[in-house]
C-alpha cells in the first residue's frame, strides 16, 4: 500500500454503513478527592466532585467506527430503567442513531467506578447477564431482520460481552442474512458463544478467549503455537480470516493462503481498556472496504496500539491513525 491508496481507503471508510450487534453498557465514573479514612470502616472517604457517563461494550465499537467517518447502526437491548435512559441520552450526545435499540423489561448493564485522587478505588456492577428469555430473544431476532430489510449494510460486527443478548440462533440468523447479501461478518467473541460463530468472515479472539474457547494452552511468544491454535480454530469454525490479538506480542492474521505476524509498536501504555474494540472496528471497516489482509492487519494493529496511549476507554482518532500509518508506509 502506498500513501495514495491509504488516502483512498480512509475516504472510502466515510461511505460505509456498519451494523454492530452486541451488549451495550454504561460506564459511570464518580470522581472525587480522598483526604481521610472513614471512622466507620477502614475505607477511604471520597468527597465527590463530578459524575461522568461513558458508553461501553458494543457502543465503544460503534464510537470507533463513527470516529472513522462511517455510519453505524447499533443493535442491542437495554432495560426500561434509569441506566437505560442514560444510555439513550449518551447515544444522542454522540449522534448514534437509536433505531437499533430495543427496550425490554430487564436490567441495563451499569458499571460504576469510584475514582479518588485520579485512581480507581472501587467498581460496582449492576447487570443481568443471564440469556434473554425466549420472548425477548425472538423479539430481538425479528428486530435484526427488520434492520436488514430497512438498510444496506456494508459489514456486520458481533461484539459479544457474554451479557445474554447473543445466542446461537441469533448468530445463525445474522450469518445467513449477511451471506445472502454478501455482507462480511466480523466477530469479537467471548466464552459463552465461542463455538457458535461458524461460517463468519473474520474471527478476532484475544489470547484468553482462544485459550478458553479451544481449551488448549497457547504461547504468544512462539509462532508454531499460534499457528497450531489457528488451525484448530479454522477446523472448528470454518471462518475466512483469523485476527488474533497477542497483547504485547502484537497480532496474528491469517487467511486461506497467507498469514502475518505483526509485532506491537513500542508505545507508552496508559490503559489497554478498549483496545480490542478498536481493533475489531478498524478490521470491520477494512473488510467492508475490501482491503487485503495485510492492510487490515496493519491498520487494526496500529489503531489498537494508539488507543492504549490514552487513559480510559477512548475511540480511535482518525487523523492520528492516518498520519502514523502514512509515516510507516514512507
Amino acid at each position: 500500500m502506498n500513501q495514495q491508496e491509504l488516502s483512498i481507503l480512509f475516504e472510502k471508510f466515510k461511505s460505509l454503513h456498519v451494523l454492530v450487534i452486541g451488549d451495550v453498557m454504561l460506564d459511570r465514573y464518580i470522581h472525587g478527592k480522598v483526604d481521610r479514612i472513614s471512622p466507620e470502616a477502614p475505607v477511604p472517604v471520597v468527597n465527590v466532585s463530578s459524575h461522568e457517563d461513558r458508553m461501553g461494550g458494543a457502543a465503544n465499537v460503534a464510537q470507533n467506527i463513527v470516529a472513522m467517518g462511517a455510519k453505524v447502526t447499533l443493535a442491542s437491548v437495554i432495560g426500561n430503567d434509569h441506566a437505560g435512559d442514560a444510555i439513550l441520552q449518551s447515544m444522542s450526545k454522540l449522534a448514534l442513531h437509536q433505531q437499533g435499540i430495543l427496550r425490554i423489561d430487564r436490567k441495563s448493564t451499569l458499571k460504576i467506578r469510584i475514582m479518588g485522587n485520579k485512581s480507581q478505588l472501587l467498581r460496582v456492577d449492576e447487570e443481568d447477564d443471564t440469556p434473554l428469555n425466549q420472548a425477548h430473544s425472538e423479539a430481538f431476532r425479528m428486530h435484526i431482520e427488520q434492520l436488514f430489510d430497512a438498510n444496506n449494510f456494508d459489514a456486520v460486527v458481533f461484539e459479544d460481552y457474554d451479557k445474554g443478548l447473543i445466542n446461537p440462533l441469533l448468530i445463525q440468523t445474522v450469518v445467513e442474512l449477511a451471506s445472502k447479501k454478501q455482507i462480511p461478518v466480523a466477530v469479537d467473541p467471548k466464552k459463552r458463544n465461542f463455538s457458535a460463530y461458524k461460517g463468519v468472515t473474520l474471527f478476532k479472539p484475544n489470547l484468553k478467549e482462544i485459550r478458553e474457547g479451544l481449551k488448549t494452552e497457547v504461547n504468544a511468544a512462539e509462532k508454531p503455537s499460534i499457528l497450531q491454535a489457528d488451525g484448530l480454530l479454522r477446523k472448528q469454525l470454518g471462518h475466512q480470516i483469523s485476527l488474533i490479538t497477542l497483547s504485547e506480542h502484537g497480532v496474528f492474521a491469517s487467511g486461506e493462503h497467507e498469514s502475518y505476524f505483526l509485532p506491537a509498536h513500542v508505545r507508552t501504555i496508559a490503559d489497554v481498556s478498549g483496545a480490542g474494540d478498536t481493533v475489531i472496528s478498524i478490521a470491520s471497516l477494512c473488510l467492508a472496504a475490501k482491503s487485503n489482509l495485510s492492510t487490515l492487519a496493519f491498520l487494526s494493529n496500529l489503531a489498537g496500539g494508539q488507543v492504549c496511549e490514552k487513559p480510559g476507554v477512548v475511540p480511535v482518532n482518525a487523523t492520528q491513525l492516518f498520519d502514523e500509518a502514512k509515516r510507516f508506509i514512507g
